[in-house]
Formats: structure tokens, C-alpha cells, sequence
């Protein structure tokens, strides 16, 4: 499966388009994270657990996206979005969604 931000994929050709497709993952942040990034706040530097969250997450939805698009009959998902939202009443909740359009390439 080719997964590309662009609209088309270089040197093929799209002979079909089988519509968009979206990969969804929402996940918590447990406490100790949120502890440790708090202690990282007052002393700086990179939160290393909440990058790996964020990264988990991503791969997540853009897998759940290209697994969409396989059972669509795609070759590949062109002109990928990801966006990345905070949700739940004190921000702890991630949300990252990835779409895209699935094609079928020549």
C-alpha cells in the first residue's frame, strides 16, 4: 500500500478512485505520563513518553486507514491529512485522525 501526502503517486497512473478513507484512534494519557511531562514542563526538555504516545498513535490511525483502503481493492491512499486534537474534560484524551484518497493505480 502506497500512503502519500501528495495527489497523485509519481510515474503512475490513477485509474480509479474508491473513496475516502479515515483511520481514528483516540487514546488516553495515564498519570504518570502526565506527571512526568509536568516535571519536564517546570525543568524543560522534550516529554519523551508523550512523543511516543503521539508517534503510537499516528501509526495507529494511518494503519487503520491503509487497512480500509486494502479492503476497498486501493493501491494506494493519496493526499493524506493528519490532524491531532486534545480531548476529555481536562485535556487528557488524544485524538489523531488520518484521510486520505483511496485509489486504484494503472
Amino acid at each position: 500500500m502506497i500512503l502519500t501526502t501528495t495527489p497523485s503517486v509519481e510515474g503512475r497512473t490513477i485509474r480509479e478512485y474508491r473513496g475516502v478513507v479515515f483511520g481514528e484512534v483516540i487514546t488516553g494519557v495515564n498519570f504518570i505520563k502526565d506527571f512526568a511531562a509536568s516535571i519536564r514542563n517546570i525543568v524543560g526538555g522534550r516529554s519523551g513518553s508523550y512523543e511516543r504516545e503521539l508517534i503510537d498513535a499516528r501509526n495507529q490511525a494511518m494503519d487503520e486507514m491503509a487497512q480500509r483502503a486494502s479492503a476497498l481493492g486501493a493501491d494506494a491512499v493519496i493526499g493524506i491529512d493528519i490532524d491531532y486534537e486534545v480531548l476529555g474534560e481536562n485535556g487528557g484524551m488524544l485524538m489523531v485522525t488520518a484521510s486520505g484518497t483511496a485509489v486504484k493505480l494503472a
